[in-house]
């Protein structure tokens, strides 16, 4: 492959973002529909390139947050990545094969299918928490649709950022894949390229800019945002097994997880058990905190003090703040860590209750009854997740049919996000539209209505010039219409 095809690690031009756009549309426009070999081989490719520089991925992940754990870099980004990968190969054929839909009885023997058409080029926004993971799950929903893809790297993970458009500039030439890294002036015009969709993964303010702006071409968008994810706990479901699910998904990552539980709902008086049982679990999960390699850090020094500040609004406003690891040590400005903490009485009016807060800050509050609890949720803007822990399946289908939210898992924490047959996405401020799977495949696709008529067919009675014979078919077609 010609070296000049590659992509480098420096920000990007515009002109150069134009420039890529435009060889990437031409390839498009040479080699419209890949078949399914060719898909399938671009899908194992890039299996092969993760597979290849697992060791590298996972020192530049760790070096962009300062300490992050290499067991849950190869769990949550290098392993589900490659999941995904070999679920679309798998069952890629099944998903390009035109579908049969029926024709209406006026209109047979004609034929009605359903063809599945690649978009073109495909544009990409990563965040920085899973910098790997969220550029290769579109990434492979959008090749294995057949299109050609620009990914824009998040400026807060650089050092990944630089690794990936090497290694992928290594294998896949800069008209198929394109890697863009830069600040935000070049997302800025990475969000205006006339792209064939747009996807988004990050803040519900940017999400509003990125879709103003992709709204002028009229471009579509997928926009995967955040929001504050609940996790109640049923009245009689046992409070430690509730605790130490939720500590696993608020402390992954140091809770800088988009589907991360936001807050805890607990029936009324079960608040005490609850943040002991919290206690015991991260007791047993990190040993300390500072110097612990499984504890991931703070992204940079920013959030770090976004996240002291929420606690120390806390502290001023009366809430109690309540440490859940055995150090009683809360802050670690030299290594950027926070550690876990529970806030009880904390106000409506305070910026930990109304903000996504992307940290190890779990936020408890009670409720009377079921009923209560799902209005407390319905009163707020409709959250990326939901999570529920209870055994009695009327309750359990109570909250599934009372809420809405982008995704559920009950009686555990994030591992709906894991499901490659289930469509992964946000509603409301949460976000729009879904990727993952089939549905990401469909996102990037498009769904095209093709009718084949056959050389005899009864529509010239449909034609002018009209009269009493088209009177009286119209009237059998309405009566049928209107039958019940």
């Amino acid at each position: 492959m010609d070296p000049s095809n590659r992509v480098g690690t420096a920000g990007r031009e515009p002109g150069d973002l134009n420039a890529i756009f435009s060889r990437q549309r031409a390839a498009f426009q040479r080699d419209p529909y890949p078949d399914l070999q060719e898909r399938r081989q671009r899908l194992r490719l890039l299996q092969d390139v993760l597979r290849e520089n697992e060791e590298a991925i996972t020192r530049a992940i760790c070096a962009d947050f300062g300490q992050r754990s290499a067991h849950e870099t190869r769990m949550l980004e290098i392993f589900v990545s490659q999941a995904s990968l070999r679920h679309a190969r798998r069952h890629l054929r099944r998903w390009m094969k035109p579908e049969k839909r029926p024709t209406s009885l006026w209109f047979l023997p004609g034929r009605s299918r359903l063809h599945k058409q690649p978009l073109g080029v495909v544009g990409v926004i990563v965040p920085w928490n899973y910098p790997l993971y969220l550029a290769v799950g579109p990434l492979a929903s959008a090749l294995a649709a057949g299109n050609r893809v620009m990914l824009k790297m998040s400026e807060l993970a650089p050092a990944f950022g630089a690794l990936f458009a090497s290694i992928l500039a290594g294998r896949f030439a800069d008209d198929l894949i394109a890697v863009i890294n830069g600040g935000p002036d070049v997302a800025q015009s990475f969000s205006t390229l006339p792209f064939d969709h747009l996807l988004f993964t990050g803040s519900t303010a940017v999400g509003r800019s990125v879709m103003n702006a992709a709204s002028r071409n009229l471009t579509p968008v997928t926009l995967e945002l955040g929001g504050k994810s609940p996790a109640i706990v049923g009245p009689d479901f046992p409070i430690h097994i509730a605790a130490s699910r939720i500590i696993f998904g608020k402390c992954m990552n140091a809770g800088q997880t988009c589907i991360a539980p936001d807050y805890v709902l607990l029936p009324v008086g079960k608040e005490r058990d609850f943040i002991e049982a919290a206690r015991d679990e991260v007791a047993r999960l990190y040993h300390s905190i500072e110097s612990n390699r499984d504890y991931s850090s703070i992204i940079n020094q920013r959030h770090y003090e976004r996240l002291k500040s929420l606690l120390e609004e806390c502290r001023g406003g009366g809430a109690l703040i309540e440490g859940l690891h055995t150090e009683k040590v809360i802050l670690y400005p030299g290594s950027r860590k926070i550690a876990p903490v529970a806030i009880l009485n904390a106000t409506g009016e305070m910026k930990i209750m109304r903000e996504e807060i992307f940290g190890p800050l779990l936020p408890i509050v009670s409720y009377r009854d079921l009923d209560d609890a799902i209005r407390y949720v319905n009163d707020r803007p409709r959250p990326l997740a939901l999570y529920y822990f209870d055994n009695d399946s009327a309750r359990v289908n109570k909250v599934l049919r009372g809420t809405v939210s982008g995704g559920v898992t009950v009686n555990d924490t994030i591992f709906h996000i894991a499901q490659d047959s289930l469509p992964f996405g946000g509603v409301g401020d949460s976000g729009m539209g879904h990727y993952h799977g089939e549905e990401g495949f469909e996102t990037f696709s498009k769904k095209k209505a093709v009718f084949f008529q056959t050389r005899f067919n009864g529509t010239s009675l449909l034609k002018p010039p009209y009269g009493k014979r088209f009177e009286m078919i119209l009237k059998i077609m309405v009566s049928r219409a209107h039958s019940r």
